[in-house]
């Protein structure tokens, strides 16, 4: 294996993933597989095999854990339980996310904590037991990583958005939670980084491409000229799961065809 090589393979090492049944979760769980990791797979069931199936059948080991994240007491037991089972882990990618839209002065309470739940309470509680599993292991050699965290930011970690506050505000504190740990935990060999998709063509987007008028103002501002595809996301984790990143902490790296740029 050439040195370029083994800095971007994931082989010997174990990722945790929530939000990987479909679209950008999908896609970068099975990126982590094909560059050589096992995976776990956190679902609410065990309905959705397509991903499990996919990692599979490159090989790669490929575990379910169900767990209702929008439940803070189930939240709490993925990490301790996975523990308990005796896996060895390596990476926590945090990628599930609800969107709820409605004017902000009609906007109800119950959406409001159903959103920062799964977007920013699951997340914290899932970084803060991983971050604690992983200080638990021997200090890595100076130079190594104990592991990688990498959350999943939007452009609403930068951007107010339009009827979505819960949202953005669940991705404004995905970024600052981001920072906050890295700070902690970056001299000890743990990196905690963000990913920041910008308009990317998955369901979650459905009203917004429905919508032709928003569709069309969103496309002229993207200096790549379209939509991103979950798929363009299978580098980028690939770089921050392993070797390549681990000068590289803190960071949100975004996936947005230049939108923040222009």
């Amino acid at each position: 294996m050439d040195a370029l090589t083994k800095m971007f393979s994931l082989e010997g090492r174990t990722a945790v993933i929530t939000g990987g049944t479909r679209g950008i979760g999908a896609a970068m769980a099975i990126a982590l597989a094909e560059a050589g990791a096992d995976i776990i797979l956190i679902q609410r069931d065990e309905s959705n095999k397509q991903t499990h199936d996919t990692i599979t059948s490159l090989g790669r080991k490929c575990t379910i854990a169900t767990a209702d994240l929008a439940d803070q007491s189930s939240v709490s037991k993925i990490i301790p339980d996975l523990v308990a089972a005796g896996h060895n882990m390596d990476i926590l990618l945090t990628c599930a996310g609800i969107q709820k839209r409605h004017p902000a002065h009609q906007f109800p309470d119950d959406d409001w904590n159903n959103v920062l739940q799964v977007n920013l309470t699951t997340v914290f509680t899932m970084c803060r037991d991983f971050g604690a599993y992983l200080l638990s292991k021997p200090e890595p050699p100076a130079g190594k990583s104990r592991g990688s965290i990498i959350n999943v930011a939007s452009l609403l970690t930068y951007q107010g958005g339009i009827t979505v506050p819960a949202y953005a505000a669940s991705k404004g504190g995905i970024g600052q939670l981001t920072k906050a740990l890295s700070n902690e935990w970056a001299a000890k060999g743990i990196n905690v980084n963000a990913i920041a998709p910008g308009y990317i063509d998955t369901d979650m987007n459905t009203a917004l491409m429905a919508d032709v008028e928003r569709q069309k103002s969103i496309l002229t501002r993207i200096p790549a000229g379209r939509w991103g595809q979950p798929e363009d996301f299978k580098g980028v984790v690939v770089f921050l799961a392993g070797d390549a990143s681990r000068y590289v902490s803190g960071e949100i790296v975004n996936v947005d065809g230049g939108w923040m740029g222009r």
